[in-house]
């Protein structure tokens, strides 16, 4: 007769050990994504037998958090980065999406297997509604799953990148607004190597699918601004639309009136706006080779680039003077933009 049943198990090395009466055991508050070996041993009144045979058993890991900032999306595709949530690597994770609206709501719809890293580019139908969610996996099974994101293909949504602002700029939490406080630093302070020198400035990170992109940015009357786009390698000791990588649409204020200028390779045509927006449309198209900039209020084309993008650009936005500047993302392409 047996008297008892000891568990050893280890984990990091180190060993516990359950004793137990039964044939079978539950051990629990394993860590998470975290190898452990079993073995037991039975005791009676004669002694303790031999060890079994190691068992080796990985738990499944933590599920992943979706960074909700890193997570860019258009009519076509979105982009969806994540942290591990685990401290040892995963073997890969599996993106679970279902479109909202539908019979099938609630349930997976498409499963995306075997992602390599913390991020995955999907594409999607446009005008659609998404919830969107990652399981890590291992040899023990998937995750639970993170927390859903929703992601709209109505539009194109993007954050500004904190590690490409000036120090001059402070950004939301959100992601979606920039100010440059009268209290801040000169823009001619020291800069961190990704910044211009010449303006304050931040880059979005927008997806990097081609097609047509459209946003919107709500700016203020009094602040001196720059709006444009420009390739991520554009060399920074000039200022956005100095150079040939870069193209923007810049508001300067003068002692007569209010001066815009539409800046690419440091030229600008003469162009006369008597009507000073407020809420600027910026539309870019890969394929026809177009960076066209509207009064979004007024439907009113202002200026469009013909150029031939070589890569994939990110929107840019300065400011020269103290103010602040807002992104609208999710906006649907207006009828407008399309007679252009």
């Amino acid at each position: 007769m047996i008297d008892n049943i000891v568990i050893e198990i280890t984990e990091f090395g180190f060993v516990s050990v359950c004793k137990v009466n039964e044939t079978h055991c539950w051990v629990e508050d394993l860590h998470p994504n975290a190898q452990y070996e079993f073995w037991v041993t039975a005791t009676n009144t004669t002694g303790i037998s031999p060890a079994s045979e190691k068992a080796v058993y990985m738990t499944v890991p933590s599920p992943p958090v979706i960074r909700e900032r890193g997570c860019s999306s258009c009519p076509e595709a979105a982009l969806i980065r994540w942290e591990s949530g685990n401290t040892n690597p995963v073997e890969s994770y599996t993106v679970d999406l279902s479109e909202t609206g539908t019979d099938e709501e609630g349930g997976v719809t498409e499963s995306i297997v075997a992602v390599p890293t913390c991020e995955c580019l999907i594409q999607l139908q446009p005008g659609r509604q998404y919830l969107i969610s990652v399981r890590a996996v291992n040899i023990g099974g998937p995750s639970n799953k993170s927390e859903p994101i929703c992601i709209s293909t109505t539009g194109t949504v993007f954050h500004l990148l904190q590690d490409t602002a000036h120090p001059c700029l402070s950004l939301s939490e959100d992601g979606f607004s920039m100010f440059y406080g009268d209290e801040e630093l000169p823009i001619s302070t020291q800069c961190v190597v990704s910044s211009w020198p010449r303006c304050a400035a931040v880059l979005g990170d927008l997806i990097p699918v081609r097609g047509r992109r459209y946003w919107e940015v709500a700016v203020e009357e009094a602040t001196e601004y720059r709006i444009g786009v420009a390739y991520e390698d554009t060399q920074r000791n000039s200022y956005l639309g100095g150079t040939d990588s870069s193209w923007c649409m810049r508001h300067v204020l003068t002692p007569s009136r209010h001066k815009y200028e539409f800046l690419h390779g440091g030229w600008s045509p003469d162009v006369r706006i008597t009507v000073n927006p407020v809420r600027i449309g910026v539309s870019l198209d890969y394929a026809a080779g177009m960076l066209s900039f509207f009064n979004a209020d007024l439907k009113q084309h202002l200026h469009t680039f013909h150029c031939n993008f070589l890569d994939y650009v990110q929107p840019c936005f300065a400011l020269d003077n103290p103010g602040a500047l807002t992104v609208c993302n999710g906006v649907a392409t207006p009828w407008y933009v399309h007679s252009v």
